[in-house]
């Protein structure tokens, strides 16, 4: 089975979708890791993020892989666990620039659909409804007022927040926001067969309690 959950930057994916897989006792795939993966990747290489055969070159030489256990996922490049870095700020600022590529997105998809085969899974981004899992058992899309979302974000980078005010994480997530929905490729969209979920006002904790019901409505179907 496929719970495929999308949406924007903050609005409780990660936390809900492994919540949900820890009660289902399904995989969890965090799809955007990959992509922070990669940023990492790039950015430590010394090739200029605006160099596109340069890129493209090292994505052929790049090995990322998610290994998943019961203290969670670990992420590698080239057999480098770089599971913390991918987190800084740094990469989470550039990490648009290679989200953007269309070549990174087919491979990236081929990843994911490879990390799904065989597995049940919850994964969480931002095509995983409207391209990666297009047939997924249950599509899921979450969102939040944008001020609860930057607070979220706040608390989730602790110390990596620096000194960053809040209406700078506002700001950008705003600018987030508006890269994801108009990219080219793969744009951030709410698919009309997905359940829509406002989370501002709820725990992730009641949002997988709302799922968990939603999904033995589907398994009761089939």
């Amino acid at each position: 089975m496929i719970i495929a959950i999308d949406g924007p930057a903050g609005s409780g994916k990660s936390t809900v979708a492994k919540g949900l897989a820890e009660r289902l006792g399904f995989t969890y795939l965090d799809s955007g890791a990959m992509y922070r993966a990669f940023t990492w990747k790039v950015s430590s290489s010394g090739v200029g993020f605006s160099d596109k055969e340069g890129v493209y070159k090292l994505l052929a030489d790049t090995s990322i892989r998610i290994e998943c256990s019961a203290d969670g996922s670990e992420v590698f490049v080239d057999d480098v666990d770089v599971t913390r870095e991918i987190r800084h700020p740094s990469v989470t600022e550039n990490i648009h620039h290679i989200s953007s590529l269309e070549f990174v997105r087919k491979k990236m998809v081929e990843l994911q659909r490879d990390f799904a085969r065989g597995k049940d899974i919850v994964a969480e981004g931002r095509d995983m409804c409207s391209v990666v899992f297009q047939d997924a058992d249950k599509k899921i899309y979450m969102d939040a007022d944008i001020k609860e979302r930057a607070k979220r974000r706040h608390s989730e980078l602790g110390t990596l927040a620096g000194e960053g005010s809040l209406d700078n994480l506002i700001e950008g997530i705003a600018q987030r926001d508006h890269r994801d929905s108009t990219r080219e490729h793969a744009p951030l969209k709410r698919e009309p067969d997905a359940l829509y979920l406002d989370t501002t006002s709820l725990d992730a904790e009641d949002v997988v309690d709302i799922l968990i019901k939603e999904i033995q409505k589907e398994q009761q179907k089939n």
